[in-house]
């Protein structure tokens, strides 16, 4: 957990809080759908993009990546388990907003409880595998990060652009928030999840390339 970093493990707190803190100030004046909109942004927006800025940050930080190649421990092991703390981490405060959410009547019943959990999980995993990815291609957490954060702001200004093509509908990380064709919400979060899958296997095989990892530390 340590050497995941402060921004794994800072990142999804804060951006949550912050969400979350808006949505109950502006509670007063908004109505109850408005303000249930707000509060699930914070599951849908604020937690995968701290989660991708996370992932981004956990390849290119170690002082001496050429000790870490000789261990019995394939380094690339390592940073896989950084990872699954970052998501880890993420997934236990997400899970934690939720049961707020259920308890005070907040959560949105057309969900359901279980498969509501894509709303969070989905553009979460797809965030993370493609900042590991970007991280293990870039072998530095500053570009990988703002591969992520341009990628979030992409898609959070120019909605319409992904939701006309029905292709583009399916890649949409905003689907339950910014609107989406109803119909197509399942098809949506799944391909978010299977999209997450290929981006950590390109990365974890990019990873094994030894000499990539010692150029990047070199440079």
């Amino acid at each position: 957990m340590r050497r995941a970093g402060w921004t794994a493990l800072l990142t999804p707190p804060v951006a949550t809080a912050v969400l979350v803190l808006v949505a109950l100030l502006d509670s007063g004046t908004a109505t109850d759908e408005a303000t249930a909109r707000s509060l699930l942004a914070a599951l849908e927006m604020a937690m995968p993009l701290a989660a991708g800025v996370g992932a981004a940050s956990l390849v290119g930080r170690d002082p001496a990546v050429e000790l870490q190649l000789t261990a019995p421990t394939s380094y690339r092991s390592t940073l896989l388990r950084r990872l699954v703390v970052t998501l880890g981490w993420a997934a236990l405060l997400a899970v934690l907003v939720v049961g707020v959410l259920v308890m005070t009547g907040w959560w949105p019943p057309s969900r359901g409880i279980v498969s509501g959990q894509l709303i969070w999980l989905a553009p979460t995993l797809c965030l993370g595998g493609l900042g590991f990815l970007a991280a293990a291609a870039f072998r530095g957490p500053a570009a990988a990060g703002s591969l992520i954060a341009a990628v979030w702001i992409v898609q959070q200004v120019f909605p319409s652009a992904f939701q006309d093509q029905a292709w583009s509908r399916l890649l949409y990380l905003f689907a339950t928030t910014r609107g989406a064709v109803s119909d197509e919400w399942t098809a949506n979060r799944l391909t978010l999840v299977a999209t997450a899958l290929a981006f950590g296997v390109v990365g974890w095989l990019l990873l094994g390339r030894t000499e990539r990892l010692l150029r990047g530390e070199a440079e």
